[in-house]
């Protein structure tokens, strides 16, 4: 009996404790037969879209207590629907949503951006994470268009809504300001500042004011890193060349002549051997002369210490043999 009449008293109406993702969320009795005069209890960062009769009536955000005026007449209203149950057809939605800003909500690309390379021109996946904070602006709009009458609607959705309005931003952003893969990262605060004025717009249409955005990390494919790893293996072998006074090709031309060495049987080695491959023979035979030039040019021939060391550094890097070395080394051993 209690519970009967209690209904048809007038309500407080307030959101106590709501969930940290709760966004919007709906205020309800189960009957939702607000009595006229009833009240409405608005706390700091909270607003309201009071909706009457299927319609949206008014939306507030400042912090108080409002009075809500319906047809519901305590008592009366329900004695006089006697052929509809007991039932009032002025039915109200009360939603309530946080008018304060929403801070450090996390963002990731669903799936790799690609690109291209603007250095290397290779094609790149890159995946980005970071997070952004908003604030609503149009509640009525959310509700009305995105929304809709749910029950509770979370950061957790909106998360998503944003993950998948950012993939096509991000890759026109890449492809505008052309970095290389090697610079994403030191440049990271200035993709995000391009990105949150290109991402404002979108924010808006969706009833909210983007207030900051960032980007914490990428990552790369695997296809991506296979590239890149590529390009690290070459330089390094490159540099190791120059240390070495060799040019890249030089390098080439040396590591084909030991695998040939090493695979007497196979086709080059037979060809070198036996003289069918005399062109490919010719051709090892003048890089070998080049770099026995460039490494006698590089030994001063005034200083045997510094030709022992320089044969010394070329036999750790492999690029003479034991016996080479120790011929060498008797030849100079020889003058002093």
């Amino acid at each position: 009996m209690w519970g009967s009449v209690k209904n048809q008293l007038r309500s407080v109406i307030e959101w106590k404790n709501p969930s940290p993702e709760a966004i919007f969320e709906i205020w309800s009795t189960g009957l939702d037969e607000i009595k006229n005069a009833s009240k409405l209890i608005l706390n700091p960062g909270q607003g309201c879209v009071f909706v009457y009769e299927g319609k949206i009536q008014a939306v507030y955000v400042t912090p108080g207590i409002v009075e809500l005026a319906t047809a519901n007449i305590p008592f009366w209203t329900t004695v006089t629907k006697f052929m509809q149950g007991f039932v009032s057809e002025h039915k109200v939605g009360i939603y309530f949503f946080r008018s304060n800003q929403l801070v450090d909500l996390n963002w990731g690309t669903t799936s790799p951006i690609k690109y291209e390379d603007p250095k290397y021109k290779f094609p790149v996946g890159l995946r980005a994470f970071g997070n952004f904070s908003v604030q609503i602006n149009q509640a009525e709009w959310f509700i009305q268009n995105i929304s809709g009458i749910k029950d509770l609607f979370t950061s957790t959705e909106l998360r998503q809504i944003i993950s998948s309005r950012i993939l096509q931003p991000l890759t026109d952003s890449f492809a505008e300001m052309k970095y290389t893969y090697t610079e994403i990262d030191a440049h990271r605060n200035e993709i995000a500042a391009t990105l949150l004025t290109n991402l404002k717009e979108d924010f808006i249409k969706l009833g909210f004011n983007l207030l900051d955005f960032r980007i914490e990390g990428t990552s790369f494919d695997d296809e991506t890193m296979k590239r890149i790893n590529r390009i690290a293996d070459i330089t390094a072998e490159a540099q190791a060349a120059q240390a070495a006074g060799l040019n890249y090709a030089q390098m080439q031309q040396l590591d084909a002549m030991k695998e040939a060495a090493k695979n007497p049987g196979g086709g080059a080695g037979l060809g070198m051997g036996a003289g069918i491959g005399f062109g490919f023979g010719q051709q090892m035979a003048g890089a070998m002369a080049n770099i026995n030039q460039n490494n006698s040019a590089a030994i001063p021939t005034d200083d045997p210490t510094a030709r022992l060391k320089k044969i010394k550094e070329l036999l750790e890097q492999k690029l003479i043999s034991e016996e080479e070395y120790e011929a060498k080394k008797k030849e100079i051993m020889a003058k002093i």
